[in-house]
């Protein structure tokens, strides 16, 4: 009876041993299997997108993927790999960009950095607000909570009360991700203009004839608006700050233009320039209640820093620079000269 439990017992660990051995394989074949599946390309159709919402689970996210064509692999496995690299939690919101090349692993490390598609929405220096609402409904990515409000409403939104929407958002390119609407993308571009209009407004020459940083950003937009050729800013500025100095009127088109507003029909006649407007600085000193375009950081650098000078007149040549002048007889010989063609 001892020899054969001796017996039996000693075939049970030979048993346990094969047993171990075939588990011990299979384990080693099905990880080398698994790392095979981690590190292979996926398999995501080129150009594809995929796009994680706000709360989606992992098997939420995984379906998408499936959905667009990613066919690597069996969903156990993505879920294996996604808790080993402790991702389900971390998966962030937004849309991402698919390569055939990338593989479940990367393609996970892609999903939890946030790797998101980001898009480009540029404010163009000179701009009216009604230029930047037409853009902004053309752009086919942001979500539209514009459209809803008028210029009023949207200072309310963004925090910015009684403050005039025209010339108060930056021209630059921003970077927004699908989802992001256009109230907060002109958040951004307020916030910009603000710091940019305090950073001019700090370097500003002593006694300029205005005394706020909403009043430079009036004649920055000005500036921006007249200017063709970016070097002549500078000047440009020294000719309307001498004028406010002297007590003389502006006389700038843009202002006469923007007062205008949708009765412009690109012809500025004489009826225009003697038509008044709170904007036209034909008929009206100093200068027009606030700003008439968006500019930027150069026109209100120009602005803070106008070039010193005795010119106060400007006519332009035709090939988007100027012919400066100190005098008005000086002044008609120029116009003359550049637009009546030496008449």
């Amino acid at each position: 009876m001892r020899s054969l439990l001796r017996k039996l017992f000693r075939f049970l660990v030979k048993l346990g041993l094969v047993l171990a051995l075939v588990i011990a394989v299979g384990g080693y074949f099905a990880w080398r299997h698994f790392e095979a599946f981690a590190d292979a390309p996926a398999g995501a159709p080129e150009g594809t997108t995929v796009v994680v919402a706000r709360g989606d689970s992992f098997v939420q996210v995984l379906g998408k993927l499936r959905a667009v064509g990613v066919e690597a692999g069996h969903d156990l496995e993505w879920k294996v790999l996604a808790t080993r690299m402790q991702a389900l939690p971390r998966i962030q919101v937004g849309e991402y960009a698919l390569d055939p090349a990338l593989t479940p692993r990367q393609l996970i490390e892609k999903l939890v950095r946030g790797d998101v598609i980001r898009y480009r929405f540029t404010i163009v220096e000179g701009w009216s607000m009604r230029d930047l609402r037409a853009a902004l409904s053309r752009d086919a990515v942001l979500e539209d909570d514009l459209s809803a409000l008028d210029d009023v409403e949207l200072m309310v939104s963004l925090g910015r009360e009684g403050v005039p929407a025209e010339g108060r958002f930056l021209p630059e390119t921003y970077l927004f991700t699908r989802g992001e609407t256009t109230v907060s993308l002109l958040d951004q571009a307020a916030d910009a203009m603000d710091a940019a209009l305090a950073d001019a407004w700090a370097a500003r020459q002593p006694n300029l004839p205005f005394d706020s940083p909403e009043q430079l950003l009036t004649l920055a937009s000005i500036v921006e608006k007249e200017t063709g050729k970016a070097s002549e800013r500078p000047e440009i500025a020294g000719v309307f700050v001498r004028r406010l100095r002297i007590g003389m009127r502006m006389q700038t088109d843009p202002t006469v233009i923007y007062g205008l507003g949708a009765a412009f029909d690109g012809n500025l006649r004489r009826r225009d320039l003697e038509t008044d407007t709170p904007f036209n600085t034909y008929t009206r000193f100093g200068l027009p209640p606030h700003a008439i375009a968006m500019p930027g950081r150069a026109a209100l650098m120009a602005a803070a820093q106008p070039l010193d000078g005795e010119t106060l007149y400007f006519v332009a040549r035709g090939d988007g620079s100027h012919q400066f002048s100190r005098t008005y007889a000086e002044h008609r010989r120029a116009v003359v000269r550049y637009q009546l063609g030496g008449r």
